[in-house]
């Protein structure tokens, strides 16, 4: 690596301590994971040197001294922990700003969650659709083996089923779930505002405290400005006359953002609006200065970013662009603690980025929204496709041609159009007998509700991996798994069963640190000929060598 002097100007100058300044790409990848220290770009007889210890004086003007070699560039120490918004970190006892986020049937198990606690993470159990039982069941396990450490739970807006969305929150109130991620919200609800409301209160030094939070996953700006804002007045109004808070807890609730933290969602699995991360977040930041401005909460508002998160170079572009914290979703799924098949799990871990497609969400059928879906190796999406083109165009199943309902009836459901709703039927009488009412009037919403059972269904013939139905696997995923395949190919964590959640989130950042290092030299002139190993996974043990302090999970440890 050699220089010329009208290429780099020298900042000053630097005096070596215990080493002298090392030359070669080997030296330099070294020094450059070695986070934990300075990194000095030194002039060596024309040659580039690198140093981490000794003495630096900067400046432009600064005197030569003996022994002394002329400083080219540097770099501060660059831990993992400084990732991120600190004030986010502080707020939810963290050291890393790092989510994985929930996704829904409780693939982000309790498992998942408590290594993600345990490493100074934060981890949301994916709650959605999945009975209140067993929700209460992992609250039970995570605030017994978790104590004080954060953890959060999964709200998913449920327009078709507004009565379980309040029993959830009603769960949560009960069992003091003091933090939610909510997700795939069109408008604020009765129960969401209700549980950021449930028990607001003054301190002693008159300060407004929320004792239940929500971090807000949105991608339209729309959405978002609804979070960043107080509560509907209409909704507090309507609590007060229920009695489910006071004329003068309503007063604070004026006073405060329904969401302190919002993650930008940008095109990712499961419900998504496919929006390009390099356009949604500097929206979602203006944003939220412009709400921080008109309302002067007193706190600071905070914009995270989620989709397509999934290798160094994607984590570093989202704290370079100010992210306070990252989110992982799709690359979580072929995680070791993920609750999901070990066939699903192979399945994604040869995903590439175009095996991912929009089909048909099971949640909200009728309205047309759609969800992001493993292509490769399934027909979900194509059959989910059949089957919304069935609903929009006729009136009733009968009314659909003979070839498509014998399509439907012999290949997606493997049973008579009436079998299947005798099924659908018996479980909607538990759940929402409202539903059977409506859809014994309504043909058509008779139909929607078999076809939901079928969609809804066929994610959770993938999580138990049943094998007959492997064809109609449902298997969340967005471009980002086939990234993080990419990145992964021939290391360590090209097997699924090497994927644990925090190696894979350690090396997300570690590999995103080495990448701000290097582009931050990058900016004083320096372009170092390093390779793609500097930032290729490496093993726990690696990790755990190179980070040595940087982590204080339970014990000290992290793994």
């Amino acid at each position: 690596m050699t220089h010329t002097d009208t290429a780099l100007k020298p900042h000053g100058f630097w005096k070596p301590d215990q080493h002298l300044p090392k030359t070669g790409e080997k030296a330099f990848g070294e020094a450059l994971r070695n986070l934990w220290q300075p990194f000095y770009v030194v002039d060596v007889n024309g040659q580039i040197g690198v140093a981490q210890d000794g003495m630096a004086t900067f400046g432009t003007h600064a005197q030569p001294v003996a022994n002394a070699y002329r400083l080219l560039g540097w770099s501060p120490p660059l831990a993992l922990a400084s990732l991120g918004d600190p004030g986010f970190k502080s707020d939810h006892g963290l050291n890393f700003a790092y989510i994985c986020g929930a996704m829904a049937n409780g693939i982000t198990s309790t498992a998942m969650v408590e290594a993600a606690s345990q490493a100074g993470m934060i981890g949301f159990f994916g709650a959605g659709g999945l009975p209140i039982e067993q929700i209460e069941s992992a609250i039970h396990t995570l605030q017994k083996n978790l104590g004080n450490l954060p953890f959060g739970f999964n709200l998913i807006h449920s327009p078709n089923d507004m009565e379980l969305e309040q029993k959830t929150v009603d769960l949560y109130l009960a069992k003091q779930v003091r933090l939610v991620s909510a997700s795939a919200y069109m408008d604020l609800t009765m129960p969401l505002v209700q549980y950021r409301t449930h028990g607001i209160h003054r301190n002693h030094q008159g300060k407004i405290v929320c004792p239940n939070r929500i971090i807000a996953k949105v991608s339209r700006e729309e959405v978002a400005r609804k979070f960043f804002s107080p509560p509907a007045e209409k909704m507090l109004q309507r609590l007060k006359e229920q009695g489910k808070i006071t004329g003068q807890q309503a007063k604070m609730a004026r006073q405060i953002p329904m969401a302190q933290d919002l993650t930008a969602e940008a095109d990712s699995g499961g419900h998504t609006d496919n929006r390009p991360a390099l356009c949604l977040f500097p929206t979602m930041k203006a944003l939220r200065d412009e709400m921080a401005r008109q309302h002067d909460y007193g706190v600071p508002l905070r914009v995270g970013l989620a989709g397509g998160i999934a290798t160094p170079e994607s984590a570093a572009a989202a704290f370079a662009m100010g992210a306070a914290y990252i989110l992982t979703g799709s690359v979580n799924q072929s995680c070791v603690e993920a609750d999901t098949s070990p066939l699903v799990k192979k399945m994604l871990a040869e995903a590439r980025q175009a095996d991912v497609i929009m089909a048909p969400a099971a949640d909200m059928f009728e309205m047309g929204v759609k969800v992001q879906v493993l292509k490769r190796g399934t027909m979900f999406s194509m059959r989910g496709a059949k089957l919304y083109d069935i609903y929009r165009t006729h009136d009733r199943f009968a009314d659909a041609p003979e070839d498509q309902r014998k399509l439907v009836e012999e290949t997606f459901l493997k049973s008579s159009f009436e079998e299947e709703w005798e099924k659908t039927r018996a479980f909607f009488a538990r759940r929402d007998p409202v539903q059977v009412d409506r859809a014994q009037k309504d043909p058509k919403h008779k139909m929607a509700l078999v076809f939901r059972s079928y969609l809804g269904r066929a994610s959770l013939w993938a999580k138990s991996g049943v094998p007959d139905r492997a064809i109609d696997y449902q298997i969340w995923c967005g471009p980002a798994m086939g990234a993080f395949n990419e990145w992964v190919k021939g290391s360590v964590l090209e097997p699924p069963q090497n994927r644990k959640t925090v190696t894979v989130a350690l090396n997300l950042l570690f590999g995103a640190a080495v990448i701000l290092r290097l582009n931050g030299l990058k900016n004083q002139g320096i372009d170092l000929s390093v390779g793609s190993g500097m930032v290729s996974p490496i093993t726990e043990a690696q990790l755990s060598s190179l980070c040595q302090g940087d982590f204080n999970g339970v014990d000290g440890k992290v793994f």
